[in-house]
């Protein structure tokens, strides 16, 4: 099942849309873009916009596309610290002593914004008639975040539950009908299953009239706990097990269950074999062992919580292994194939094959499980093994250079315009990006049962990395390609059933080109969950049409569109258009897709969201030929004490004449000339261009709702803050130059320019201006404090890496290692600058932090080194948080923590800001930054900690199996 949520705010209502009931639900244990899910509004934006824009884009509007059961990976609920200790310091002037003694709260101004009860989660039906209420809770107690954890092969489990650790829920579906005239029926409540159930998973049948979903019941007197699968009935809300055995538990650790039809699913069980999980030995058979005797290049990043010994090994196979069960709604149930570890599984479309994926031994102590040997066999629904499509070796030798694969076969999935045809694609460089080969890449095709030695079908050849293809029918199909490196993403035209039709490229631009990205074409819903490209007809017009939805990038922000395109002459016709004078709408969905043949263009029918720099996200049905509006919901304002924010985007310029942008926040009621300037925190991640002109372009748009997340910076909005959130911090590498040649020096110039610009417009005072930012942003603002001391009076520095010498084999998109690019690594890395920094700097990290690159030890020695120079600083270790967190006393305390911080060293700094800084250390960075002609590949940014995870190290994606 696939989704697509609003999470900027985490009690803003989420959109999700039920794409296909064959689609599984997703763990909520990823805060990654899950591929499915971004496909079911903006297919394959990456091959329109680029990887790295598209996640931009991402990152400031549609952050937001997630499964409908991931909800940020974080238990997003509302639940009181009692606890721990909280104390609440509001002036930062509390006696040192008191500090470090339990979990403190913020002043109420901040705390009042983030205790705020959420709105539920929307999903909508297959024939979009009905809407469910998916209720939430705030934010978590540290009593769950405590439980437990097995770290095992790149993921954690939650032995208890049998599933990825820290999962969110729901506490309760309300089922809407959408009447015809737009409004909502009354709510009818699923009901039947225990009281404070965790709901995880919901899916709808592929025909609507049921839902699927897991409980868990926490009962101190239930050992297991573990998760079980329930049905409920649409029309009545009555919910019942779906299997009659109490023994039967779900195993959700990688897939959970998808519907293979309207009344029978394939679940993921625990193996009722299954014991008590293997013993650790009290004593070691023997020592541990890792040999390269070969001579083999085994580059790798700096993963976390891999497997360390046979007993991790053992207990990788425990809770991992799957029995699959085919249960039917009359209680039938059928054991298919034998035990393994099943990490996908996906029936064809129409419902005859099941496309199994597993991985088995040998596994690896260097790699997460993501690159275990893997195999993909072909079954009938029945659990009839048919064939054995590839079995792939361990793969611990991928390159670290962008765009390097897994060699063999890849992105084996179902053609969605056919009954039950496979493609999949294969490199042909053996997956070393660095390999010239043309073509690079082959699309394969091939009928589930093929004829005796029927050979694949060759779709389409690449010379860039493949990146994903749209399906319409025999005569249309879209293929994507990209290249990292150059930035360039081409889309081609290709017609799978004409052997005498050439493939043709449709776009061919700059993934950095904002402002050129033509939009996604908009899929419809098949009659077997399925979706492809839309087609369009108008009357008395032959004409092939498809629709793109695009962000509509301009230099005065973003203003969504949708075209009615032209496939073969490439005329296109604009349809809709955003408000762009006060409003932001975008295109969701579409909602008239039942019928079968083209859409016609007078019937058109649309979902819409629609907010304002004030107003909240609401939804709205657009019909066809007149464009009649519709509201469908009526979400209150999530903080209403900053209604009356200020919100503008601003543009300025770097000495070296490159664009810079960014959003300007102001509290309510704030007048400059009356009120005079304000201390300012500026907020920021950096990002990496291959061009001056696409560093300039402007991203977002100035009528987005202000989205305020439990951390969010626009919190200190309510303590009277002038907040400068993103300004872009573009590192630039034209032609052969690679970005992080001038890391510091482009950093420092563009941090320089943005403080040069609060100051101008007199909102932010010159000698209160602090800086934050987490993970690479965290980074960032150590250089800053480093290389820049005369711009900011202190910083706020959370989860970061800050010793580049510790991710030898690359970090970000760098490419390089650190024996190829020693003096780029050293320069780079603010801990070999600890002696520069004089302005306070308060480090806080996650002691459970699993993100590439910045291990917990990351903050804690770049604290001693600090320290050990006699800085201002302070490092506060979040017990069981991980590298985003999640506990309600954690979160508290991070922003009490940094409330304190900023009322201590940037509202009560009445000195001069450069006092206390070397008066030669200005130019003697700026010297430095500008000798770093060192050789690096830029580390790639946008947006935020919630980037998506091919152009940041800091998101912690559930593996790609």
């Amino acid at each position: 099942m696939m989704h697509v949520h609003k999470v900027y705010h985490r009690s803003l209502s989420l959109l999700a849309l039920s794409v296909s009931a064959r689609s599984p639900p997703f763990s909520p244990s990823s805060l990654s873009l899950s591929p499915p899910a971004f496909l079911a509004l903006r297919p394959f934006r990456n091959a329109f916009s680029s990887l790295k824009t598209a996640s931009t884009m991402t990152a400031s509007r549609f952050t937001n596309l997630v499964p409908i059961n991931a909800l940020a990976g974080e238990d997003n609920g509302a639940v009181s610290s009692s606890s721990s200790s909280s104390n609440t310091a509001p002036n930062g002037n509390e006696d040192e002593s008191t500090l470090g003694v339990g979990y403190c709260l913020p002043p109420p101004e901040i705390k009042d914004i983030v205790d705020a009860p959420p709105l539920p989660a929307l999903s909508f039906s297959p024939h979009r008639d009905t809407i469910l209420f998916l209720k939430r809770r705030a934010l978590p107690p540290l009593a769950e975040l405590a439980r437990q954890e097995e770290k095992l092969a790149g993921i954690r489990i939650d032995g208890r539950y049998n599933t990825r650790s820290r999962m969110s829920f729901y506490t309760g579906i309300g089922i809407h009908q959408l009447m015809p005239d737009g409004t909502l029926g009354p709510e009818k409540e699923v009901h039947g299953y225990p009281d404070g159930a965790k709901i995880n998973f919901v899916t709808w049948s592929l025909d609507g009239q049921h839902l699927a979903f897991s409980i868990r019941v926490d009962d101190e007197e239930n050992t297991s706990s573990k998760l079980r699968v329930w049905v409920a009935d649409v029309e009545t809300g009555n919910a019942r097990p779906l299997f009659q055995s109490p023994n039967i538990y779900l195993n959700a650790v990688f897939d959970n269950f998808v519907w293979v039809n309207n009344s029978t699913l394939l679940v993921s069980t625990i193996p009722l074999s299954r014991g008590a999980p293997p013993s650790k030995p009290l004593v070691p058979t023997g020592p541990k062992i890792q040999s390269n005797e070969q001579k083999n290049i085994i580059q790798v990043r700096t993963f976390q919580d891999l497997l360390k010994d046979e007993h991790d090994e053992d207990l990788f196979d425990y809770y991992t292994t799957t029995q699959l069960v085919l249960a039917s709604m009359d209680g039938t149930v059928k054991e298919i194939g034998p035990p393994a570890v099943y990490t996908s599984m996906d029936p064809s479309p129409d419902g005859k094959y099941l496309l199994i994926s597993s991985i088995h031994r040998p596994y690896s102590f260097i790699v997460p499980c993501g690159r275990f040997p893997k195999k993909v066999d072909l079954w009938t629904t029945d659990g009839k093994f048919v064939r054995e499509l590839c079995d792939l070796p361990l793969a611990e030798d991928i390159p670290i250079v962008s765009n390097s694969v897994r060699k063999g076969m890849r992105s084996i999935n179902w053609r969605a315009d056919k009954p039950s045809t496979l493609y999949w694609v294969e490199t042909q460089d053996g997956g070393d990006a660095k390999v010239e080969v043309s073509p690079r890449d082959i699309v394969y095709t091939q009928p589930a049962e093929p004829l005796e030695r029927e050979q694949p079908a060759i779709l389409h050849q690449l010379d860039l990395r493949y990146g994903g293809i749209s399906w319409c029918d025999d005569s249309l199909a879209l293929v994507y390609e990209s290249w990292y490196k150059t930035r360039r993403v081409r889309t081609w035209v290709v017609s799978p059933g004409s052997e005498d039709s050439s493939p043709r490229i449709l776009f061919d631009r700059s993934s950095e080109d904002v402002y050129s990205d033509p939009g996604s074409p908009m899929l419809r819903r098949t009659p077997t969950g399925t979706y492809v490209i839309a087609k369009v007809s108008k009357e008395n017009d032959e004409s092939t049409y498809i629709l793109l939805n695009g962000s509509g990038a301009t230099p005065e922000g973003n203003i969504p569109f949708l075209d009615l395109f032209d496939i073969n002459t490439g005329n296109k016709e604009r349809i809709w258009q955003s408000d762009k004078e006060k409003y932001y709408e975008t295109v969701v969905a579409l909602m008239s897709d039942l019928k079968e043949g083209d859409l016609r263009l007078d019937q058109l029918k649309i979902l819409t969201s629609k907010e304002s720099k004030t107003e909240n996200t609401q939804y709205y049905i657009l019909i066809w030929p007149d464009k009649q509006a519709c509201q469908i919901t009526n979400f209150p304002h999530p903080y209403p004490q900053l209604t009356s924010l200020q919100k503008e985007m601003i543009r300025y310029q770097r000495k070296d004449g490159v664009q810079l942008t960014a959003t300007l926040y102001l509290p309510p009621g704030y007048d400059p000339s009356k009120d005079g300037p304000l201390p300012c925190l500026i907020w920021s991640y950096p990002g990496e261009f291959k061009s001056k002109d696409a560093a300039g372009q402007v991203r977002g748009s100035p009528n987005e709702f202000a989205g305020i997340g439990p951390t969010s910076p626009l919190l200190w909005l309510a303590r009277r803050f002038a907040i400068l959130s993103g300004p872009t911090i573009p590192i630039i590498g034209e032609g052969n130059e690679e970005s992080n040649d001038r890391y510091v020096e482009q950093l420092v110039a563009s941090a320089e320019a943005a403080v040069q610009e609060v100051i101008q417009r007199g909102v932010a005072h010159p000698n209160k201006i602090s800086v934050g930012g987490h993970s690479y942003g965290a980074f960032m603002t150590a250089n800053l404090l480093a290389h820049a001391p005369h711009l900011f009076c202190c910083g706020i520095a959370r989860s970061g890496a800050y010793n580049r010498t510790l991710t030898p084999f690359g970090f970000q998109n760098e490419d390089r290692t650190l024996w190829e690019a020693t003096t780029t690594y050293v320069e780079m890395s603010p801990f070999m600058s600890a002696n520069k920094i004089k302005k306070p700097i308060l480090l806080i990290h996650g002691e459970e932090d699993n993100n590439p690159g910045t291990l917990t030890m990351q903050s804690d020695r770049f604290f001693n080194a600090l320290k050990g120079h006699g800085a201002l600083c302070r490092l506060v270790i979040l017990p069981f948080e991980s590298h985003g967190y999640a506990s309600r006393e954690s979160i508290m305390h991070v922003l009490w923590e940094t409330d304190r911080w900023l009322q201590k060293f940037c509202v009560s700094n009445n000195s001069d800001v450069n006092a206390d800084v070397d008066p030669t250390s200005k130019d003697d960075s700026s010297k430095g930054a500008t000798d770093s002609k060192s050789e690096a590949a830029a580390a790639s940014g946008g947006g935020g900690p919630e980037a998506s995870h091919f152009e940041c190290e800091e998101l912690h994606p559930r593996s790609s199996l």
